[in-house]
């Protein structure tokens, strides 16, 4: 039986806005206060989701939480009609409002953590939300997101659920973004590649010292134990704090893995060697690791460009390809790594650009749009069918968006009580094109 590396694509909600709500996040960070283009975003990534199907790779799409999310609002004290609960935070407390009209589910790459069923000694997919506990705006995403995923992948005899980890920061869970899989094949026996900030529980371990680290060693560890892995299918490596502090806020802004291939920066990790040689032990194929070096590529031009916030796909011909932004080609730096990259006889033999500069510009690029699950055959086939991307979905999707997106939102729009019926009444629709049933409060 086939096993392939699915990917599925977060949708870009109606009120992706700039609130510059990420701190430890430059690009969220320096573009805060400007306008967006919530049409455009949504279409950006539609186009990059279709373009990897048309590759002939399996791609999905997963719906968008509902914001503005005035449960949130009403759980903070705001009291009365929607219109009222809206204008109460607007003027009392404005940052409580952005918060809770945040479109950064999009960035499905911190939705959830997967293992493959040829890794769990159940041999089922298990998924875990991200808890998202070190900031306000994403840590109220996890219950909408477990529906989403509970409708999109509901078939109880391949795929295993499991409740986010406790609200605490000692398990502070980002999902994919710090977690990498990697095997020899999809389908045959892999190693879990769990990438953290800091211990949570060690006063004396090393941590960063101006930005959050957001993954703690016991969230990745708790994680491990849910999706029932042998030690043998796991490894547990720390982060740089130091490039941390350099605005690293993820694992996958640093380094990107797909089977057996691991390209990195060379300031990524600390302990890299042991730890290389740890994965080398546990893997049942040969490892590649494309160390990218400082003399190379700056942690700054890192950062701005997102090079390691790349997809690296397996194309239907056996070669892998690199999925990346635009920016990657407009830093000079960037693009004449990966010109020379393709040449050097790594399996990468390809890139790809996307302009997916909304999203950009909010702090992710294409790597955190995508949330990857390896399956066989047969559990693609148990799959929701209506979430995966085809002619047909694209171009519903497209229609959909023009109906419902604006093409301008600023800060201050948020504050429009327009938008939450212009929200629910395209995630309403959203659902019924999709199959989701029910997955939003509003539709209970």
């Amino acid at each position: 039986m086939k096993h392939f590396e699915a990917n599925f694509d977060g949708l870009v909600g109606p009120t992706h806005n700039y609130a510059g709500l990420s701190f430890g996040n430059v690009a969220s960070y320096s573009n805060a206060a400007q306008a967006s283009n919530p049409k455009a975003a949504a279409k950006q990534g539609l186009q990059k989701a279709k373009a990897l199907a048309d590759l002939g790779m399996v791609q999905g799409v997963l719906a968008p939480q509902e914001r503005p999310d005035l449960y949130s609002l009403r759980r903070m004290g705001f009291a009365g009609s929607d219109a009222e609960v809206l204008a109460q935070a607007a003027k009392q407390a404005p940052a409580l409002l952005n918060a809770c009209c945040s479109a950064s589910s999009m960035w499905t790459a911190n939705a959830a953590t997967v293992s493959p069923s040829a890794d769990s000694r159940d041999g089922k997919v298990h998924f875990t939300p991200a808890n998202l506990v070190d900031k306000l705006h994403r840590s109220i995403e996890p219950i909408t997101t477990a529906n989403i995923l509970k409708a999109t992948f509901k078939d109880e005899r391949f795929f295993k659920h499991h409740q986010h980890l406790p609200e605490h920061a000692s398990f502070g869970d980002e999902g994919a973004a710090n977690h990498t899989r990697l095997c020899g094949d999809y389908g045959h026996a892999g190693v879990e590649l769990f990438v953290y900030g800091q211990e949570a529980t060690n006063p004396n371990a090393v941590k960063p010292t101006k930005y959050p680290a957001r993954q703690t060693l016991e969230a990745s560890q708790a994680v491990a134990r849910l999706h029932q892995l042998d030690d043998e299918s796991c490894v547990f490596m720390q982060q740089n704090p130091d490039v941390i502090d350099q605005g690293v806020f993820h694992n996958d802004v640093i380094s990107v893995g797909n089977q057996n291939v691991l390209f990195y920066h060379e300031q990524a990790f600390l302990n890299t060697d042991a730890k290389f040689a740890e994965i080398r032990s546990k893997m049942n194929a040969e490892m590649h690791f494309i160390k990218v070096a400082t003399e190379q590529v700056s942690i700054n031009d890192a950062v701005k460009s997102y090079l390691f916030n790349t997809q690296i796909i397996t194309l239907p011909n056996g070669e892998m390809a690199i999925i990346a932004p635009t920016n990657c080609q407009e830093n000079p730096a960037v693009h004449a790594y990966l010109n020379e990259l393709v040449t050097l006889g790594t399996p990468i033999k390809q890139v790809k650009y996307f302009d997916v500069k909304q999203s950009m510009q909010n702090g992710g690029g294409p790597a955190c749009l995508r949330l990857r699950v390896a399956m066989s055959e047969l559990e693609i086939s148990a799959v929701n069918q209506h979430t995966l991307m085809n002619d047909a979905l694209f171009n519903r999707l497209n229609t959909w968006v023009d109906k419902h997106y604006r093409d301008s939102l600023a800060v201050a729009d948020l504050a429009d009580p327009q938008l939450i019926i212009e929200s629910r009444t395209a995630l309403d629709e959203l659902t019924q094109i999709l199959k989701l049933g029910s997955v939003y409060q509003f539709q209970k």
